[in-house]
């Protein structure tokens, strides 16, 4: 049957746009060519990103082996274009990444302390961190020799390859440097992973450092033999340690703190209260020594060496004066870095300096996409695992946006310097200030939200002034105080530093209280945050009108993290502390003395400040007593029942277990008996050894788990053999109908303490129905 002429040209009308692609997706590559070299880097990125989120081995062998096929089809069926080739690289950077950190997780990690205990132990010190905010030094520790005290206790028992332990300072003695050996009475517990699903796991970070477990020294520590002869890392290690000592000697409190984390990177000194008003404000930046401080640094000394090889004439009409400034630079940045500890993201921020210090040396303009994305590749090769961390991720968003600002034409064009009244001229730059603050804020925040569940509203216009305070007037003057200090003259020039310090705490605390500074997001999925990323990247990176499709992805992913809903139930891994979401979106804690980091963890992560946390007790639908809680959960048209312990006291079976059997939610931080059982989720530490932390949606009934974020990753718990995200049984108990009938979990009537049990204890689940 032949077709119509109708249907022939509506065929060959599609066919010859479907044909005309790959004719046009050349034609863009071929316009975006300079351009193809930034993903690069991006590939590798996106290697180390899918290792960490793919959940095991199988994921990240198929990853490699997809990744490879892509290459292969790109290369057989690209020939002769860009497309195939781009592909093919683009997949094959993306299996180096996965590869990459895949090889690193298994050769750097070490297996973590088996069990939590007291342990008497000899080790070297390795390093050393004075934090005077805590009261506290903190010692990473080589050991030597480690006895376990109490139950099981053993002379021989494995010996851990790397410790971090905190010395409260009643305890510590003189001689605590690097090198030096102590012995110790600690008790020690393996690295903690995330107490619930979202909150910060620092066992992850503590497997790339070999750090095998952590604690706090019990007793004063006894130093056995003094550090031996400064060798050049101890010594620059000493310097710091002696500098920071200096400085904190030289201001009040508060703002000598902050003085420290500026010169020499270490922030034991910052108070709890100025550390969170810098976050607050969005200037906690300025705090941790990265590319700010050392741009400082290295560009001052840059400037000081042009101007004083300038005053020899033969020298500069001869010598390449800038080559000769920018090896000045170089020299200072490496020493600056080696002086603050060479922490990752300093180290990250020098390597960024180096790369611009060498264009400028070639003649090169100084700051391109194309610098940017040589320093993130260096930084991915060397610490594929930093990319997981929000310090990378802050980093290198904020200099990508920008460099990708400043490139763009209509900026160059709007805000390049030109002869005009100084008025006119002061303006430009404030508005560039202003519109570039604004940028780097836009960046920043899906980061801040996907890590630390909020975000800053005012940072923009706090940077504006705070950044040239700090750089032009905070830090020259501190340095000029030190060196003042040789010949003891720094006084006048201490005097200056307090002064601008105290304006920067000033306008730190002020932004940081004003209402709405800060913006609390409970959760940002990971599929979210990789739209997001993706979007910006591709805003960034093309030149040609393409890229606004890169707002598509944006749009998605900030539309889904508005979508989400906060989990209506937490519960810790140890089975201590449980959070639930009431109505009004504030947290109900089951413990009244739950400490500040672990309320403000579940607040977060329910979309709230810490301080507006309320207890269970006052709950509505709640009944509490001294041992437990039990409390009524309303969540559209059902009504879920939850039954917490929180004492070690025995309850009576013959009140526990019916108790039990009505809820459908139980939460202990001991072990129930088996004729406890809950018609969903019996949360003890049966369940939460394998589990780790629970949150737990009931509008639409799932659980999600730490073990199940962390995967089969080498610091992961181990696998659960149960999963407590099944949905519960359907059966009648579920209808309001079934809620509604009589039983002991009904506030019928008024409290009844009722009598003793055979053990002389009340029963609370009695005083609690």
């Amino acid at each position: 049957m032949a077709f119509g002429a109708r249907q022939t040209g509506l065929k060959e009308g599609r066919f010859r746009a479907l044909s005309a692609i790959p004719a046009r997706l050349e034609a863009w590559l071929e316009a975006e060519r300079t351009q193809l070299p930034l993903w690069l880097p991006v590939g590798l990125v996106a290697g180390v990103a899918a290792w960490f989120w793919l959940p095991g081995v199988r994921a990240w062998a198929g990853l490699l082996l997809s990744m490879a096929a892509l290459a292969l089809v790109g290369f057989a069926f690209g020939r002769g274009g860009r497309t195939g080739r781009a592909v093919a690289i683009f997949g094959l950077s993306v299996a180096a990444g996965c590869g990459l950190v895949w090889w690193k997780a298994e050769r750097v990690g070490v297996t973590p302390l088996a069990r939590a205990g007291v342990a008497r132990l000899t080790a070297t010190i390795e390093r050393v961190e004075p934090l005077p905010a805590r009261g506290a030094i903190r010692l990473t520790l080589l050991p030597r020799t480690l006895v376990t005290e109490g139950k099981g206790a053993s002379a021989n028992a494995p010996l851990p390859s790397r410790i971090r332990i905190n010395v409260p300072i009643e305890n510590a003695v003189a001689g605590l440097m690097p090198g030096a050996i102590v012995s110790i009475r600690a008790r020690l517990v393996p690295p903690p992973s995330a107490a619930v699903p979202g909150a910060y796991d620092y066992s992850a970070v503590a497997w790339f450092g070999g750090i095998a477990a952590t604690g706090k020294a019990l007793d004063p520590v006894t130093l056995v033999r003094p550090a031996p002869p400064s060798r050049p890392s101890q010594w620059l290690a000493d310097m710091r340690i002696a500098l920071t000592a200096h400085i904190l000697s030289k201001l009040p409190p508060g703002e000598n703190g902050v003085a420290a984390a500026l010169i020499t990177g270490d922030m034991g000194a910052v108070t709890q209260d100025d550390n969170e008003a810098f976050r607050r404000s969005g200037l906690a930046h300025l705090l941790s020594v990265s590319g700010l401080h050392l741009t400082a640094a290295v560009g001052a000394t840059m400037v000081l060496a042009l101007r004083l090889l300038a005053l020899w004439p033969r020298l500069a009409l001869r010598a390449p004066l800038l080559l000769i400034a920018a090896g000045c630079g170089a020299v200072m940045g490496t020493g600056y870095t080696l002086l603050t500890g060479a922490e990752v993201p300093t180290v990250r921020s020098l390597i960024a300096a180096l790369v611009v210090l060498a264009g400028v040396a070639l003649g090169r303009e100084a700051m391109t996409l194309r610098l940017v994305a040589a320093g993130a590749l260096v930084c991915v090769l060397f610490w594929p695992e930093a990319v997981a961390g929000p310090s990378f991720q802050l980093s290198f968003a904020a200099i990508l946006s920008i460099v990708a600002l400043h490139e763009l034409r209509w900026v160059r064009v709007t805000f390049e310097k030109r002869e005009e009244a100084w008025p006119r001229r002061l303006l430009r730059e404030l508005v560039a200030l202003l519109l570039t603050g604004l940028v780097v804020e836009a960046a920043l925040a899906p980061i801040a939200i996907f890590h630390f569940h909020r975000a800053g509203l005012y940072g923009a216009a706090a940077n504006i002034v705070s950044i040239p305070l700090t750089t032009f007037v905070i830090m020259p003057a501190e340095a000029l105080a030190l060196l003042a200090d040789i010949v003891g003259l720094g006084a006048p020039f201490w005097w200056m530093t307090g002064k601008a310090l105290a304006l920067l705490l000033w306008i730190a605390h002020s932004v940081g209280s004003l209402p709405g500074a800060v913006t609390f997001v409970p959760t940002m999925s990971r599929s979210a945050f990789a739209l997001v990323a993706t979007g910006g990247l591709w805003l960034a990176l093309w030149r040609t009108r393409a890229r606004l499709l890169g707002l598509l992805p944006i749009a998605i992913g900030m539309a889904m993290t508005l979508a989400a809903h906060p989990a209506d139930i937490f519960i810790t891994g140890d089975g201590r502390h449980l959070a639930v979401r009431g109505a009004d979106g504030r947290i109900a804690l089951l413990r009244q003395r739950t400490g500040d980091y672990m309320r403000d963890t579940l607040s977060e992560l329910s979309g709230r400040e810490g301080d507006e946390a309320v207890a269970l007790d006052d709950l509505p639908g709640a009944r509490c007593g001294p041992d437990s809680c039990a409390a009524l959960i309303v969540r559209g048209d059902r009504v879920w029942r939850l039954l917490a312990t929180r004492s070690a006291y025995r309850i009576d079976r013959a009140v526990m277990e019916p108790a039990c059997a009505a809820a459908d939610i139980v939460a202990s931080d001991r072990r129930l008996p088996d004729w406890c059982r809950p018609r969903w989720i019996k949360a003890d530490p049966t369940l939460l050894r394998r589990t780790g932390g629970l949150a737990i949606q009931l509008a639409r009934p799932g659980v999600t788990s730490v073990a199940e974020l962390q995967g089969a990753h080498p610091w992961a718990m181990l696998p659960p053999d149960h999963d407590p995200a099944s949905p519960p049984r359907s059966d009648p108990s579920y209808t309001k109908r079934a809620w509604a009938a009589r039983d002991p979990w009904r506030d019928d009537g008024p409290d009844d303490d009722g009598p003793a049990d055979a053990g002389g204890l009340q029963r609370p689940l009695e005083n609690a129905r």
